[in-house]
C-alpha cells in the first residue's frame, strides 16, 4: 500500500492514470489557491479556498514525508532528511501562511500573503519541461555563472562611471537624476539587459556613451546563455527520448520472455 501510495503521489508517467488524475488534481488545486491574490477585495469564499486548499496541501505533504524512505532511501534517516530537501521546503512555505485561518496559535505566521506565491513553485513538479530545464541549468552552472560574474561586474562598472560622470540635477529639465549608487546600478540594469526604462537618462557625453556600450554589451551578454542552455536543452531532450526508448525495449523483451516462459509451463 506504502508503495503504490508513492507511485501515485509522484509526477506521473505513461501508463498510470491514478498518478496522473493526482498530478492534474494538485495542478487544480495550486491554481486555485492563488485565486485570492489576483483580487484586492476579501470574499468569504476566499477563506473556504483557503481552507481547503491548505489542509490538501498537508495531506500532500504528509504523505511525502511518510513516503520519503522510498524516494531518499536512506532508509529512517530518510524521514530526518525529507524536511530540509528543496521540495518539501517549498511545500512547506506555501504552507505556512495559510495556518492562521486553522488556529489562532499559528498567527505568526501570519507572513505575508505574497509567501502563497511560492504556491506556484510546486507547479513546477509536474512539468516534465521544467524537469529538463533544471537539469540543464544544473549541468551549465559553471557557464552561467561565469556570465553571472561578468554582467555583474560590469554592472558596477558602469554604475561607478555614471555615478561620478552625471550631474545630480538635469539641466535640460531642472529634475534629479543619479542622487545615489543605488540609482545608477537600477540604470546600469535596466539598459544592460536593453530595457532602458528612459525615467533615469545620461546627460553628458561620457554616460551617453557607456550607455551606447552598455546596450551593445547586454546584447552579446544576453544571447550567449541563451545559446548554451538552448544547446544543453535540446541535447538533454534528445537524451531523454533515447532514455525512453530504451525503457519500452527493455519492457517489450520482458514481456515477450514471460510469454515464452508461460508458453513452455503450458506445452509441459
Amino acid at each position: 500500500m506504502k508503495k503504490r501510495i508513492y507511485e501515485i503521489i509522484q509526477m506521473g508517467h505513461k501508463g498510470d492514470r491514478a498518478s496522473s488524475i493526482y498530478d492534474i488534481f494538485m495542478i487544480v488545486v495550486i491554481l486555485l489557491s492563488i485565486v485570492p491574490l489576483m483580487f484586492m477585495k476579501v470574499y468569504p469564499i476566499f477563506d473556504v479556498i483557503e481552507k481547503v486548499t491548505v489542509v490538501i496541501f498537508i495531506i500532500d505533504y504528509l504523505l511525502r514525508w511518510w513516503t520519503a524512505d522510498l524516494r531518499l532511501k536512506e532508509g529512517g534517516w530518510s524521514y530526518v532528511y525529507y524536511p530540509f530537501t528543496r521540495w518539501a521546503i517549498i511545500d512547506l512555505l506555501s504552507i505556512l501562511p495559510g495556518l492562521n485561518l486553522i488556529g489562532d496559535g499559528f498567527k505568526i505566521f501570519r507572513v505575508a500573503r505574497l509567501l502563497r506565491i511560492l504556491r506556484l513553485l510546486k507547479l513546477f513538479r509536474y512539468s516534465d519541461a521544467v524537469q529538463v530545464l533544471v537539469s540543464v541549468i544544473r549541468k551549465e552552472r559553471k557557464v552561467l555563472m561565469a556570465v553571472l560574474g561578468i554582467s555583474v561586474f560590469y554592472i558596477f562598472l558602469t554604475a561607478l562611471i555614471m555615478f561620478n560622470t552625471e550631474p545630480r540635477i538635469n539641466p535640460d529639465t531642472g529634475q534629479e537624476t543619479f542622487t545615489c549608487f543605488f540609482d545608477a546600478l537600477y540604470w546600469s540594469t535596466v539598459t544592460l539587459t536593453t530595457v532602458g526604462y528612459g525615467d533615469l537618462i545620461p546627460v553628458t557625453e561620457i554616460g551617453r556613451l557607456v550607455g551606447m556600450l552598455s546596450s551593445l554589451v547586454g546584447v552579446a551578454i544576453i544571447a550567449l546563455p541563451s545559446g548554451v542552455i538552448t544547446a544543453s536543452y535540446l541535447e538533454e531532450i534528445r537524451s531523454a527520448k533515447k532514455r525512453k526508448e530504451e525503457d519500452l525495449e527493455e519492457n517489450a523483451k520482458e514481456i515477450e520472455e514471460e510469454k515464452d516462459f508461460h508458453s513452455v509451463l503450458d506445452e509441459s
